[in-house]
């Protein structure tokens, strides 16, 4: 948490926008190789672009539960493309098959670095969240593996497990197409899903419904802002843990996530003040789930989520770093 004057963030210059339309560009480069005439690669590439662009919401959910970031998986899905329009089309009996296999199998490798990257991150590291409101695409299948905090427990996973539970789990893959995209048999992507979901289980409390989150969340927003104590451990479960990511841009901000019900709403209480006073409250739906998205003077600051069990609130989930707030203006 920070006080109002800290929670102006030494920003970083955030290339999102300029590599949003850099990445929107994409769609109308559609050079193949040499053309043997104008004709010729009009038409291949006409056909090219459609049969991407039909299904580049599943590779783009493919690619972001993989990664957990949307400008990561824009990169990939550009590189995706590029790959897709310099090969050989007639070759490719099932080209959503074929798509489906290069994005999971770059998200693998893209996995390995991203988790090295983590590793030097300053303070908690949270998913970049989605306006799945503005984008109901992402989650139009499956909801799976697209809140927050499963794929900050997806991160616990080595990237082909992670591949081997997205593609099952979001997306309902049969497991002889699950082991020939990530190359391995059938028996064993049987096994890095199970096993998967295991690990899952084993650290996920049963969730509470939609509509209860939302009462949770608006009720913890509205004790947060009157420094409401009692209201507040009423709320929270006692091993609540509060995440605050701002990967040290924001001052103020915890760098270790807060644990317990007393600590936590003490916490709470002491910004109570500075952290609400001018806020402009809307409510989104992030990741599948509800978030209160927060404003100052015109500029977000901040996007608050919740996970919530029958012990109440579980985790509170402070995503304060700008670089991943460009999206919600």
């Amino acid at each position: 948490m920070a006080t109002r004057d800290e929670l102006r963030p030494r920003r970083r210059e955030p290339p999102l926008r300029q590599d949003r339309r850099r990445r929107n560009a994409v769609h109308t480069r559609i050079a193949g190789a040499q053309p043997v005439s104008v004709f010729t690669v009009v038409t291949v590439s006409t056909v090219a672009l459609e049969l991407f662009s039909e299904v580049r919401p599943r590779l783009f959910g493919i690619a972001y539960r993989m990664l957990g970031s949307a400008l990561d998986a824009e990169d990939l899905l550009q590189e995706v493309w590029l790959r897709w329009q310099n090969y050989d089309h007639d070759e490719v009996k099932n080209p959503a098959a074929f798509l489906a296999t290069v994005t999971t199998r770059l998200a693998i490798n893209a996995g390995q670095t991203a988790r090295a990257r983590h590793e030097t991150y300053v303070g908690p590291w949270l998913p970049e969240p989605v306006d799945t409101s503005a984008d109901p695409q992402l989650g139009a299948e499956r909801d799976a593996a697209l809140q927050i905090a499963v794929l900050v427990l997806l991160e616990k996973l080595t990237p082909t497990e992670r591949a081997a539970y997205v593609l099952r789990e979001a997306f309902d893959y049969p497991y002889p197409q699950i082991a020939e995209i990530i190359q391995v048999s059938e028996a064993s992507a049987r096994q890095l899903v199970s096993r998967a979901r295991k690990h899952l289980a084993a650290e996920r409390r049963t969730p509470v419904s939609a509509a209860e989150q939302k009462r949770l969340l608006t009720a913890f927003v509205a004790a947060a802002k009157d420094g409401d104590m009692a209201k507040l451990e009423e709320l929270l479960a006692a091993d609540v843990v509060s995440y605050a990511d701002s990967n040290g841009t924001v001052r103020g901000a915890s760098k270790v996530p807060v644990v317990g019900r007393l600590v936590v709403a003490k916490v709470i209480k002491a910004y109570s003040n500075t952290f609400w006073t001018g806020a402009d409250i809307t409510w989104a739906e992030v990741n599948g789930q509800p978030a209160a998205v927060l404003r100052r003077d015109g500029h977000i600051y901040c996007v608050l989520s919740v996970t919530a069990s029958d012990n109440g609130i579980d985790q509170l989930l402070w995503m304060m770093n700008p670089d991943k707030l460009a999206a919600f203006g």
